[in-house]
């Protein structure tokens, strides 16, 4: 096998491997939905509410956090479609490994992995402010007065308290993961209950002259912008839509915990949809009762809860929401903490990273990934600030998102076992050359009348590759040259609107599978191209520092993989001749009785149909002269 062949071998699944576990299926959708909500529904309801009302959108936070759950929806309904097609533990790992080969697998394994151990690293570490806050910052004067660290780029002291919760909630995983959902039901139930007291509160002191302020009462108080529901204009709204972007990010945990859902065809779409649905209301009410009850331009940036309950003289009102706070903190801390052991699991099985890291204890949980990423985890909660690198958390879960998106359209454009048949048919009903219209003509020329082939899907491959390339230009004029655009820079993105429009539709008149699912992506290709360049433009708007660590951090993963992975990789190593079957034959469909390659199969039964309409249409033509009188 050639090096590049190496790179992009694709792993497969035959029907037994994907109904069967190393771990225990004991999730149901309940379980999946509360790990979900709680994974998401935390520092953005109590955090970022406050900075992007204030900053950015005013009243119309409402419409940002809209245009967000939107666009999260996008990469939600490509998961879902991946959740219904590949019940395996490591969510978009996975997903890229059995579609666009190992080398893009393991990209998306090493970022997840990052992603999830700053993830668990940055809330261990708010959970230890939040707790200090509620003791007026006495845990932090005295361990600052007492082991103080004056490095740069690390904590001021030793966050002792961030180790405590990162190893407790590891022992939790370590019991089992039926236990650890309870946990996580418990917590996501009282921050529900908490988000739906401080609403219903804060409706009851909602005035609405709050969301028509003028500009000389915004003035007046120390604000800027202009007043009313949009202070400071829809590109500033955009703006704040952005940032609430990342307060949805966290449901891709339900895809990390595929392999241990009961029924994870069914339940991983239902429950990703249910948890955005879920958040997003929980976003725009708390967010509609907040700005009523506060002006925007008082709004606190840090605490936007308790100092808007003390503004509308209910004071008493902010203690159960600092509880429900440390209660989100510990749900989103609990959500993180599962995701990172299934990726490294699940990529230690492949054999692409070191293969004891998969060990499975009697209870069926990678009981060494827990503990080795609980220990990660903790020491970089321990000594560093991670102010700086949470942005890293970003890149990991938009190119996660941008590269689902892409193996969708992919797939969605591949011929499936179900075609076969349905091919047949076509042949038999398929009118003549002769007598086939222009437009018949030109679809039957290019493949277009029929399944997928591979030539139509290589087809589909090539103009999504052009059209990221595009939406890759369109978003660095959108971001970096907006300030100094002319006619000239309209026009450019105009014809590269235009070109990625167009290859949007070229694609959406190629054939697609007919492969059933018990849940497909609607309006493919429309949706995952627009969830690929949002993506791509949230990429981009990230600080070039934090490229920087993503460089750092991808060189080492180079070295891990290059190093250990490509050689040991449980794909390679396969006996040459062993049976495989594409991960397309988990929805119930019978294994053919021979092994016969799918393309050999097209072929032969396309050169059979031919042959046999040839002898036909010959036959029909020859025997009429003799049947005439």
């Amino acid at each position: 096998m050639s090096f590049v062949s190496k790179l992009f071998r694709k792993k497969t699944y035959s029907s037994d491997e994907a109904e069967s576990s190393d771990l225990t299926r004991c999730l149901g959708t309940f379980d999946l939905v509360t790990l979900g909500v709680g994974s998401t529904l935390g520092a953005g309801a109590y955090v970022l509410t406050g900075s992007v009302s204030r900053d950015d959108s005013g009243p119309a936070i409402i419409i940002s956090f809209a245009i967000a759950a939107a666009c999260s929806l996008l990469a939600g309904l490509c998961y879902a479609e991946f959740g219904s097609r590949v019940p395996k533990a490591g969510s978009a790992y996975i997903y890229s490994y059995v579609t666009v080969g190992e080398f893009w697998g393991f990209v998306i394994g090493w970022n997840l992995i990052l992603e999830y151990i700053i993830g668990v690293s940055s809330v261990a570490r708010a959970w230890s402010a939040n707790l200090d806050s509620l003791t007026g910052g006495k845990i932090g004067h005295a361990m600052n007065a007492s082991m103080p660290m004056h490095v740069s780029g690390l904590a001021p002291y030793p966050d002792f308290l961030s180790v405590g919760i990162i190893a407790l909630i590891t022992v939790l995983l370590s019991v089992g993961m039926k236990l650890s959902s309870v946990f996580m039901t418990v917590l996501t139930a009282i921050n529900v209950l908490v988000l739906t007291f401080g609403s219903i509160a804060g409706f009851t002191q909602a005035d609405t002259h709050n969301w028509n302020l003028n500009q000389t009462e915004v003035h007046d108080l120390g604000g800027e912008g202009i007043g009313g529901f949009m202070p400071f204009g829809a590109s500033k709204m955009l703006e704040g839509a952005a940032s609430c972007f990342y307060a949805f990010v966290g449901f891709d945990v339900i895809a990390c915990v595929g392999e241990e859902a009961k029924n994870p065809s069914k339940s991983i779409p239902r429950a990703i949809l249910w948890t955005l649905s879920i958040c997003f209301v929980a976003y725009a009410v708390l967010s509609c009762a907040l700005t009523l009850m506060q002006p925007y331009c008082l709004i606190d940036s840090d605490a936007p809860l308790p100092a808007a309950f003390k503004y509308a003289g209910l004071a008493w009102a902010s203690k159960p929401i600092a509880v429900g706070s440390m209660m989100a903190l510990s749900a989103s801390l609990l959500g993180a903490a599962v995701g990172m052991p299934r990726i490294v699991f699940s990529m230690a099985r492949d054999g692409v990273i070191f293969k004891f890291l998969a060990q499975v204890n009697e209870s069926g949980t990678p009981v060494v990934a827990t503990i080795v990423s609980g220990i990660f985890s903790a020491m970089m909660a321990l000594i560093f600030d991670l102010d700086d690198l949470v942005n890293m958390m970003s890149i990991g879960t938009l190119m996660a998102y941008t590269l689902v998106a892409a193996c969708v359209l992919i797939l969605r454009y591949t011929r499936g076992p179900d075609d076969e048949e349905i091919t047949a048919e076509i042949f038999d009903l398929r009118p003549h050359s002769d007598e086939a219209g222009v437009y018949e003509r030109m679809r039957r020329k290019y493949g277009l009348d029929l399944p997928p082939t591979e030539v139509s899907a290589q087809r589909v491959v090539y103009f999504t590759v052009i059209a990221v390339f595009l939406m890759f230009g369109l978003s660095m004029l959108l971001i970096f040259c907006q300030s100094c655009m002319s006619w000239w820079g309209y026009l450019i993105m105009g014809i590269l609107a235009l070109f990625i429009v167009a290859a949007c539709i070229i694609v959406s008149f190629h054939p697609q599978t007919n492969q059933h699912l018990v849940f497909k992506t609607p309006l493919v290709p429309l949706i995952p191209f627009v969830s690929i360049f949002v993506n791509l433009y949230l990429m981009l708007k990230l600080p070039s520092e934090t490229w920087l660590r993503f460089a750092i951090w991808m060189a080492v993963g180079f070295l891990m993989y290059f190093g250990y992975g490509i050689r040991n990789s449980v794909q390679g190593q396969m006996v040459a001749g062993t049976p495989n079957t594409d991960y397309e034959r988990f929805e119930n469909e019978e294994l053919p009785a021979a092994h016969v390659n799918i393309d050999e199969k097209n072929q032969i039964f396309l050169i059979h149909h031919s042959l046999q309409h040839r002898i036909i249409h010959h036959i029909s033509h020859c025997s009429s002269p003799l049947t005439s009188p």
